[in-house]
């Protein structure tokens, strides 16, 4: 039976037939754009008259530290599902990067003391292995989805070998100070975080890199047809995605003041579904730091009420799945005939 729109439409011409569905596609995609911001809006709201302590100044700051990992992960993880990929490396990197450089800095296992240069080198390590990864798919035309998670195996197998089976404490003094230190009652591990994504929403928004991003995960026949280099904005992605899991992985180092494989367990298929949930595609194209910033809130902000509900923790993991598939169902497009790259 034809519904209401399509009766309208048959009596039209073909030209206001075309116009109608544009203006009705340009209706829908007003409606999934604010979705994640109205869901945001109810949550909190909710959350605020179920528990009086959930605007309380220690709550927020609590929330802002929790999302701090996350925030970091997504900065580069946004660029790869931009582009309809994935990399499934990230919690190897993650694991590895934090091993390693609790393994340079002042330490419980030897005599090391690179102090911030470990962090560089970590860092810089971390990048070279996203960009290795970027390189193997671009040049060997391998799919993300194997190479990515090829180099996560290999990224946790040399974390175990850094520290031998036995985890490293870091007692480096900047690491204390990092991880124990405020600025205006903000934990300076949540500024980092936030600054490190900032500085990536300003790369996206604002650079020839970003529109490039963009473009390939939009068209990317059309992009290269506008000259853009594919294959090096591939590469400098990955890298990109290399370089922040490998901060998170320090950043979680500092705050647990241990190195060890397990630092990027499950780190990674959360953020995703954050990102889908503000308002990303897995398909590429869609999405960005603003949409990136929400879902991750939208996920901490559940999370954390979950807990201050005092819900049980696998009841919690119930509702969540229950909320995250009802959030996803209401941003995502169901207008492509395909599901995802």
């Amino acid at each position: 039976m034809k519904n209401k729109w399509e009766d309208s439409l048959s009596t039209l011409s073909v030209g206001q037939q075309f116009a109608q569905k544009v203006k009705e596609d340009a209706r829908k995609d007003k409606i999934r754009r604010y979705a994640p911001l109205i869901l945001l809006i109810i949550m909190t709201v909710i959350g605020a008259i179920s528990q009086k302590n959930f605007f309380s100044w220690g709550n927020v700051v609590n929330i802002m530290y929790q999302m701090s990992i996350p925030l970091v992960i997504s900065t580069g993880l946004m660029y790869v599902l931009l582009l309809g990929s994935i990399d499934l490396s990230i919690e190897g990197v993650m694991g590895f990067a934090g091993s390693f450089v609790a393994f340079l800095v002042v330490n419980n296992s030897n005599d090391n003391d690179f102090g911030i240069l470990g962090i560089f080198l970590v860092v810089l390590i971390s990048t070279a292995v996203g960009a290795l990864t970027g390189f193997l798919h671009v040049r060997a035309r391998i799919a993300t989805f194997i190479v990515s998670y090829a180099m996560g195996c290999i990224m946790t197998g040399a974390a175990v070998l850094v520290y031998r089976g036995t985890p490293i404490q870091a007692k480096d003094e900047l690491f204390n100070v990092l991880s124990q230190g405020m600025f205006l009652g903000i934990p300076y591990l949540t500024l980092i975080a936030f600054a490190i994504f900032i500085i990536g929403a300003l790369i996206l928004n604002y650079t020839a890199f970003g529109r490039a991003v963009y473009a390939i995960g939009d068209n990317e026949t059309a992009a290269a047809s506008t000259g853009i280099n594919i294959g090096l904005t591939k590469i400098k992605v990955f890298a990109l995605c290399g370089c922040t899991a490998g901060l998170a992985g320090i950043l979680q180092c500092i705050r647990l003041k241990l190195g060890q494989a397990s630092l990027g367990t499950n780190q990674m298929f959360p953020v995703v579904t954050a990102i889908v949930i503000g308002g990303g595609s897995l398909s590429g194209g869609k999405g960005g730091a603003l949409s990136a910033f929400v879902g991750v809130l939208i996920y901490t902000e559940l999370v954390n009420w979950l807990t201050l509900m005092g819900v049980d923790p696998y009841v919690r993991k119930v509702i969540q799945g229950v909320i995250i598939i009802i959030a996803v169902t209401l941003t995502i497009s169901r207008s492509r005939k395909t599901i995802s790259k």
